[in-house]
């Protein structure tokens, strides 16, 4: 049996691959500071634990099946060899009210960095076999992404670096650790930038939840006839990638040879305006939009899918209407049970 860890297990991408890793028979080890939020978790082993701690991180990474005697890249003798798989998706993170406010930049790029050298330093002493580093579109230049109608999101556009936010500075950072850790001590690693990645069981209320979320969750709340508050004019553009196909994108980058940094995300860009507009006719309300200030991020961002065509022959597919309305209709639940 091949086993896995998936740090961040009890968040809405990790809950999710811990479900996938287990459908094709893994035994999963999760770790988080929390359960997941909206069901028991079907790993099986579950620590609470933080893993900005390097003794937590030292004890989660011991594998329960292999004993062997090594000597590892830091010295170390240990009697148990790591993780055939061990996925790093913990961070500290939310959604734009929460990364580009700037009241949280000095917690994110602490607490997720903290995180990030802890895992890369003890997977190498434990003999991890392979790892997944969940980087994000944030840390893609700024001024390539000021045009809404063309924001260039290709992987070998991230240089000369200048993200948008603190939290994509601290991707980055990570990014260039994990890679470091590859060429120095042999640590087998697979990097994806994610792009907005949405669905059910994801955190839709409380001050961290995406936009697809927040949308969802707005009209619920918004009666026939009432008006929804929307930050910015509306005009900037996104894509946006279900929750499944996220996971697909995971397991086929991590069962491949490449090695470079590769976009996991959708291509079919929208603006914030239409993606609303999904929501709102599913809903079947009347409902009009007021448009205030507020965090916004870039003005426009897509990904770029043509290397993960080109070096793992796919590509998500998934529409974005048929994720949002599962999405509206899952959060619509959630939200109907919080008014009883």
């Amino acid at each position: 049996m091949k086993s896995a860890l998936v740090l961040g297990a009890g968040g809405f991408i990790g809950s999710h691959l811990v479900k996938r890793l287990k459908s094709e028979g893994f035994y999963v080890r999760g770790v988080d500071l929390k359960h997941p939020e909206f069901g028991e978790t079907e790993a099986d082993e579950f620590i609470i634990g933080d893993l900005r701690q390097n003794a937590v991180v030292d004890e989660v990474m011991f594998s329960p099946f292999q004993n062997i005697t090594f000597e590892g890249s830091f010295g170390l003798k240990t009697d148990k060899a790591g993780f055939d798989e061990v996925y790093q998706l913990a961070a500290d993170m939310g959604g734009a009210g929460f990364v580009f406010s700037g009241d949280n930049d000095a917690e994110i790029m602490h607490n997720s960095a903290t995180i990030n050298l802890n895992v890369a330093e003890w997977a190498v002493r434990h003999n991890v076999q392979k790892l997944f580093y969940s980087s994000s579109a944030c840390m893609y230049p700024e001024h390539n992404q000021m045009d809404p109608d063309n924001p260039n999101c290709a992987e070998g556009s991230a240089y000369p670096a200048a993200p948008d936010s603190e939290y994509g500075w601290e991707k980055l950072f990570s990014e260039r650790l994990f890679m470091a850790f590859a060429r120095n001590h042999k640590l087998n690693v697979r990097i994806a930038r994610f792009h907005n990645i949405f669905g059910i069981e994801g955190t839709w209320t409380g001050g961290r939840e995406k936009a697809p979320a927040a949308m969802c969750r707005k009209v619920c709340e918004s009666a026939n006839g009432g008006e929804i508050e929307m930050w910015g004019d509306g005009k900037q553009t996104r894509s946006f990638l279900y929750i499944d196909e996220c996971i697909e994108g995971v397991r086929r980058l991590m069962n491949s040879d490449f090695t470079d940094p590769v976009n996991i995300g959708s291509d079919e860009m929208v603006t914030i305006n239409q993606l609303l507009q999904i929501v709102v006719d599913e809903s079947g309300k009347d409902i009009s939009v007021k448009h205030i200030p507020g965090p916004l991020g870039v003005r426009g961002r897509n990904s770029d899918n043509n290397l993960i065509k080109e070096k793992l022959g796919w590509a998500p597919d998934y529409k974005l209407k048929d994720g949002m309305i599962k999405t509206y209709y899952w959060i619509k639940e959630q939200y109907e049970k919080s008014q009883n």
